[in-house]
């Protein structure tokens, strides 16, 4: 697998501050199409905020990053244009049905995209409440569902925040199975944060360790996960 890969985002020397509080310390790495990262470490050692650096909704203090040779500083418009981002928070119009919250997504996309082919999105990752309005579904079908507009402009890379959390086992397997399939059909770089060590040692090819709690070093160590830690 890795032979086929192809170097996608170089992270050069990250720094993160906010006031007198230095959040990321010299966060240095680079990715591949294709790979599964995960992003773990204790409350508070940044995870979120690299991710919201990577998916250029905040800028470092210092630092810089490319992907595919372009400049997170001066080509943030084209970079936005192969990202996609699942928040934390489920952002999605829970008033509105599935159908509804994915076309009013789709007239901000980034690609127009038939009804069907929306459809079709939900269907793969076993979304099947196409006429179900929001509010009524489980979590995991909202998580589906907020996972599902983030992939609408096809996106190179995919940057999520604890996309499984407080889900069922088999919403979050199901997840699992579809990120897995993206990454290893379409070359889709994924790079995401959770806490849920089983899910980060079965689905990513290599962690990033953000913090000094040896607790997450020494689970990696022992899984044999391959990691590097900042």
């Amino acid at each position: 697998m890795y032979g086929r890969r192809i170097q996608m985002l170089n992270v050069e020397s990250v720094v993160k501050s906010f006031d007198e509080k230095k959040v990321l310390h010299d966060v240095s790495f680079t990715a591949e199409k294709g790979e599964i990262i995960g992003l773990v470490g204790e409350n508070g050692a940044g995870k979120s905020t690299l991710l919201h650096i990577l998916a250029t909704l905040q800028k470092p203090s210092n630092g810089k990053i490319t992907l595919d040779g372009q400049s997170y500083q001066h080509e943030t418009k084209e970079i936005r244009k192969k990202i996609g981002f699942v928040p934390q928070d489920i952002a999605i119009w829970e008033e509105f049905t599935v159908e509804e919250n994915m076309k009013f997504f789709e007239k901000l996309s980034w690609k127009d995209k038939s009804v069907t082919q929306l459809k079709q999105l939900c269907v793969d990752m076993e979304l099947d409440k196409w006429k179900e309005p929001v509010h009524i579904l489980s979590g995991g079908m909202k998580r589906k569902l907020n996972l599902a507009i983030s992939l609408i402009h096809d996106p190179e890379v995919l940057f999520l925040d604890e996309p499984t959390v407080g889900i069922d086992l088999k919403s979050r397997s199901e997840i699992g199975a579809y990120l897995q399939n993206l990454a290893d059909t379409q070359d889709t770089l994924i790079i995401y944060t959770s806490h849920d060590m089983d899910e980060i040692t079965t689905l990513c090819d290599r962690v990033l360790c953000l913090g000094e709690d040896p607790f997450y070093q020494d689970l990696l160590t022992k899984s044999g996960q391959e990691m590097i830690v900042f």
